[in-house]
């Protein structure tokens, strides 16, 4: 399904859109006040559980070359025009930022007689936590004229679908943390099947009630609700794709034809039966279920990542003998009819989907199952190829790590939380640029954060987010995040408004600096990784080391360390360089202040605390990246880390931080050694990069496709040598590899790379630099300077 979005390019800064652009111009809605009105249901409830159906009749004289309109609800709507699914939204923000798309209707449209429908849902108390709100609400905004006629008025009809009931899933069977929202119940029998149609009759419908003060974009009027902004990334991408085969059947019978769409299956009359389904690796979709007949019959379906033994313990994840799925769950009620489909208002997460089927007095027809893939629309513009071949599935299940964590914000987990957390985000970013060259998402999630901080200068630690939480150590990534961008990106007038929130991040934790020059107590949750701390039972949220919540973290105190030297780089480009070196020197006095009092010289190796009672891999690796130990004991002090298995280990997301020092000391050559955890997990059968090591949670987050980026940027060296990528410095390293072949996007073109290391341990092959790009080749000490396009390099 194809979009067609005009977005207001003149008031998305420096955005690139792939969406296409109305040839009239718009009419600016961001500084006028909407002559549409916000509708909704003249009698339901505002706030309280609701689905939705809104219609328009309208009449044109001919057929339109523009009929642009700019559409927004809260929670979230799907257009229909003439019958066709035409658009999804509004991309997901906060109540002060609230998105609405602009998109041209006229390819839809024809002459005379069409029906402009929109399904508008508000899920109540069941609504995901990544789902800001204020109320139930409908608009359309006509561009000009003709387009008028579509705005949202009473002269819009509307009927709540009351077919549609929550599935409260159970967390305490889930034994988890999960805040997706509520799964959908959808009986057909109450469902106004066609209702999105041209020839259905809506004369039953009742007129839409306009409500409240004239709608509004940002900065307008007297009263909150929504503040209207242009969406600033394009439409999610949604194909089809079919699950891979049946992997169990309870009482009934399904070839993997029915999979493909090509053979039904009749569940007779008063029987239970069930359908285990292997899609062979994870995947974000909605299902569409086509059943015929069997009036009365339930079918419930459950989605899982992985099946689970007696024990609760996933294991390999292509085992199901003995095995049982426990997941979030739609249900659909069949009517008898033929050719009812169900779609649940949301994707769903899953490489196992499961069909269980309670048929009545009559069978029941599966006609088809097919999933809409959906995520953001990232192109894989990279490529990277290496002389041990086993390394192309680390790229392959990092790539689709990644893609699943993307959507209109980036996720930490698909199929568990959806929310978009810093830490995660980081890394997440960097995988986008270097993998794919689009940065409006990384710029949406920036700006996210900035609107996410409250009084105490703080931003939230995800977002948006209906429910509140604070990772002090996260709003220092997003500083590191505005500077990553920084040097990948020229946008000085995007990264100078940032400056006003990284200050207040900088001085809240300025202000916590003890008389010991080390952090003092520390509020809110200080999470630093899912390790295994030793002595740190005063935080019972977990993941924070000893000293956090009384004071003296070496960690903590070098976190911020580390980006008070990156704020301190954004600041003197901005011409304050008073006030960069002033957060260079204290950078300095915290490091001073760590190896004078948590360096333990009998050990070689960085304390978490004064006490001297702890250690961890974490501690050190802050060490090396912040120079707080002399750089010529850090490569020493890095191969300690990686070899002392008494140390507090540092899990898949802190293994970027890992990576990175590698990178800072020379130690590059051992990365892919590090890679084993990685090619565990592939052993036991993972389609995507998991949360944590075994037993872990979810076996999809982002942070763990940190291996595509490190390819890049490590094993084929590629770096930005200067703020906005205005020149190249590259460095392999190549470890036991012989060859590398990698190219990634930059915002001028491209950049490729391909070398061989030689007998005599020399570098040969070739550099490709796009137009007006300049660079240097660095190899064990020797350097090479690099031009605009393709050279042959020696070293």
């Amino acid at each position: 399904m194809k979009h067609v979005f005009a977005l207001v390019v003149g008031l998305l800064l420096a955005t690139s859109l792939s969406a296409q652009t109305p040839s009239s111009t718009l009419t600016d809605w961001t500084n006028t006040y909407w002559t549409a009105k916000w509708i909704v249901h003249p009698t339901a409830p505002a706030r309280q559980y609701g689905i939705y159906h809104f219609r328009k009749t309208i009449d044109l004289p001919q057929k339109q070359t523009r009929f642009v309109v700019h559409v927004s609800a809260d929670n979230r709507y799907r257009l229909f025009i003439n019958g066709r699914a035409v658009a999804m939204g509004p991309a997901k923000s906060d109540t002060q930022h609230w998105n609405y798309e602009t998109i041209d209707l006229a390819p839809y449209l024809q002459a005379g007689r069409n029906v402009l429908a929109a399904q508008v849902w508000y899920m109540g108390e069941g609504t995901p936590f990544s789902q800001m709100s204020y109320q139930v609400g409908f608009i359309v905004q006509g561009d000009g004229e003709v387009e008028k006629a579509a705005n949202t008025d009473a002269t819009w009809k509307v009927w709540q679908n009351k077919a549609y009931t929550p599935i409260k899933n159970d967390n305490a069977k889930l034994r988890t943390y999960i805040v997706i929202g509520d799964g959908d119940r959808v009986d057909a029998a109450q469902y106004p099947w066609g209702w999105e149609q041209t020839s259905f009759d809506d004369k039953n419908w009742v007129a839409a009630r306009p409500f409240g003060y004239p709608a509004k974009p940002r900065g307008l009027g007297t009263d909150g609700n929504w503040g209207l902004v242009p969406r600033t990334i394009p439409p999610m991408e949604e194909r089809s794709e079919r699950l891979a085969s049946v992997r169990r059947v309870e009482n009934g019978k399904m070839e993997a034809a029915f999979l493909q769409g090509k053979a039904p299956v009749t569940v007779p009359a008063n029987t239970k039966a069930v359908f285990l389904l292997d899609n062979s690796v994870l995947t974000n979709a909605y299902p569409e279920l086509t059943t015929s007949k069997g009036k009365g019959a339930t079918v419930t379906l459950s989605y899982a990542e992985a099946l689970v033994d007696a024990k609760g313990q996933k294991g390999n994840r292509n085992e199901v003998e003995g095995r049982t799925l426990h997941g979030f769950e739609d249900q659909f009620v069949a009517d008898g009819s033929d050719k009812r489909t169900f779609r649940p208002l949301w994707f769903r997460t899953y490489r196992y989907l499961q069909l269980n089927v309670e048929t009545k007095d009559e069978p029941l027809v599966l006609d088809d199952l097919v999933g809409q893939f959906s995520g953001y629309p990232f192109e894989q513009k990279a490529q990277f190829a290496a002389s041990d071949t086993t390394l192309k599935n680390i790229w392959t299940v990092g790539w689709r790590t990644a893609r699943l964590c993307a959507g209109e914000t980036y996720f930490d987990c698909p199929y568990y939380e959806q929310l978009q957390y810093t830490g995660d985000t980081r890394i997440q970013s960097l995988i986008s640029l270097y993998v794919t060259g689009d940065d409006r998402l990384m710029r949406k999630a920036i700006m996210d954060y900035d609107h996410s901080r409250f009084n105490d200068g703080l931003t939230q630690s995800r977002y948006p987010s209906a429910d509140f939480q604070v990772i002090p150590t996260f709003s220092l990534f997003w500083v590191c995040m505005v500077h990553d961008y920084w040097m990948h990106r020229q946008d000085d007038a995007f990264v100078k408004s940032m400056l006003p929130g990284v200050l207040s991040v900088l001085n809240w934790h300025e202000q916590r600096i003890a008389k010991t020059g080390l952090n003092g107590p520390l509020e809110w949750w200080n999470f630093v990784d899912w390790s295994k701390w030793q002595n740190a039972k005063d935080e019972i949220a977990g993941g924070v080391p000893a000293g956090a919540r009384k004071g003296g973290s070496s960690i903590l105190s070098l976190q911020q360390a580390y980006t008070y030297f990156r704020a301190g780089d954004l600041l003197a480009h901005f011409g304050q360089n008073e006030r960069a070196e002033y957060y260079r020197e204290l950078a300095r006095r915290l490091n001073k202040a760590v190896f004078a009092q948590c360096w333990d010289a009998g050990r070689s190796e960085m304390a978490d605390t004064p006490a001297k009672n702890t250690f961890s891999q974490h501690a050190s690796i802050l060490a090396v990246l912040t120079d707080a130990v002399p750089a010529a004991q850090q490569p020493a002090l890095l191969q300690k880390v990686m070899s002392d298995t008494s140390l507090t280990q540092a899990t898949f997301y802190f293994k970027f931080y890992l990576f990175e020092a590698l990178k800072k000391t020379g130690l590059g050559d051992q990365l892919v050694t590090q890679l084993k955890p990685w090619r565990d997990m592939l052993a036991t059968g993972l389609t995507t990069f998991a949360e944590n090591p075994e037993p872990t949670r979810s076996d999809c987050h982002a942070w763990s496709a940190s291996p595509l980026y490190e390819f890049l940027s490590t094993t084929c060296g590629i770096l930005p040598a200067e703020p906005g990528f205005k020149s190249v410095r590259i460095e392999p390293f190549l470890g036991d590899l012989t060859t590398i072949d990698g190219r990634m996007p930059h915002p001028a073109g491209e950049i490729a790379v391909q070398f061989q290391k030689t007998s005599t341990g020399g570098l040969t092959g070739n550099v490709t630099l796009p137009a007006n790009l300049s660079g240097t080749l660095r190899w064990k000490g020797k350097t090479l300077p690099l031009k605009a396009g393709k050279q042959m390099v020696s070293l």
